[in-house]
């Protein structure tokens, strides 16, 4: 499916995307052995027939998510929810998605354990957006797909479904109503200032909340289209290359809570070795599963 929809998938991609699905299947082996009472299931809402609108509320709601978030708080949310969310690695490796490509993230559609993989961005609020928009896919849709970055702007079909549906979902209507418009600035690199303090709360990107507003009809289309401009002469700030001194973290940051505590309580009750618990969270060396361990029990 994935295939049909980016014929020039690289090999490398194709490889990642191989390495979820056994990942899945690894989560799932695990999960056949904890009582049926702790099993975290798939089970989507109804969301046929509802406007864009409605279908992001009631998303919303079945989530659980309250007024202030920020990715992991979103993430974790779609993971109580029976969705494994993975994160490519910022370090060269299995699980990197390259910083060159212009893949985004990709899902994978399954009744009882779908699957979401989103690049790593320096910006959080990026991820946050393209879960969102993967997770339009798989509840609208309910279908694999895969994404670059063209498709976060996409303006037709059901590229542009997830779009709204993840602007909406992040950005309801009711958080709109809290933006007071007679304090808008005019130069549009006061806009940042301006939505500062909603962009902390909610967890988004002032562009996208300015795109909600164009899309209420409370912003002209031309700032936005302006912002965007501006926005993206922007020099990104340069970042130093960075440290593995704390490999012990990467394997949750990469796979995420749900994941690694199956792991860990799979090793933990000697349904599987230390060996193949590290081989399970990115080949982790022994020392740093056990850290790993620890972090977990707070010590």
């Amino acid at each position: 499916t994935l295939r049909n929809q980016k014929t020039e998938l690289t090999r490398r991609l194709r490889l990642l995307i191989a390495r979820t699905e056994r990942q899945r299947e690894v989560f799932l082996a695990l999960q056949e052995d904890l009582d049926p009472s702790e099993r975290v299931c798939f089970t989507p809402p109804d969301l046929q027939g509802l406007s864009m609108q409605a279908a992001a509320n009631r998303a919303r709601e079945w989530l659980g998510l309250g007024a202030n978030n920020a990715f992991d708080s979103y993430r974790q949310a779609v993971e109580a929810r029976g969705i494994l969310v993975f994160r490519s690695n910022g370090y060269n490796g299995d699980w990197q998605i390259p910083k060159d490509s212009l893949i985004s993230g990709f899902s994978l559609y399954y009744d009882d354990c779908p699957v979401i993989v989103i690049k790593k961005q320096d910006a959080e609020t990026r991820q946050s957006f393209t879960l969102m928009h993967e997770l339009g896919h798989l509840l609208l849709h309910r279908q694999s797909w895969i994404d670059d970055v063209a498709a976060l702007y996409a303006k037709t079909g059901k590229e542009q479904e997830a779009n709204a549906f993840a602007g909406y979902l992040l950005v309801p209507d009711r958080f709109l109503s809290g933006i007071d418009d007679s304090h808008r600035p005019a130069d549009v690199a006061s806009l940042d200032a301006w939505l500062e303090p909603h962009r902390k709360a909610w967890g988004v990107s002032v562009e996208m909340i300015l795109r909600r507003l164009a899309d209420a009809g409370r912003l002209p289309h031309a700032i936005y289209a302006e912002y965007r401009h501006w926005s993206e002469r922007q020099a990104a700030p340069i970042k130093e290359g960075g440290s593995r001194a704390y490999r012990n973290r990467e394997p949750r940051h990469i796979f995420g809570d749900g994941y690694v505590r199956t792991v860990l309580d799979a090793m933990n009750a000697r349904r599987i070795t230390l060996t193949k618990a590290s081989s399970y969270l990115d080949n982790l060396k022994i020392a740093d599963l056990h850290k790993l361990e620890q972090s977990y029990a707070g010590v």
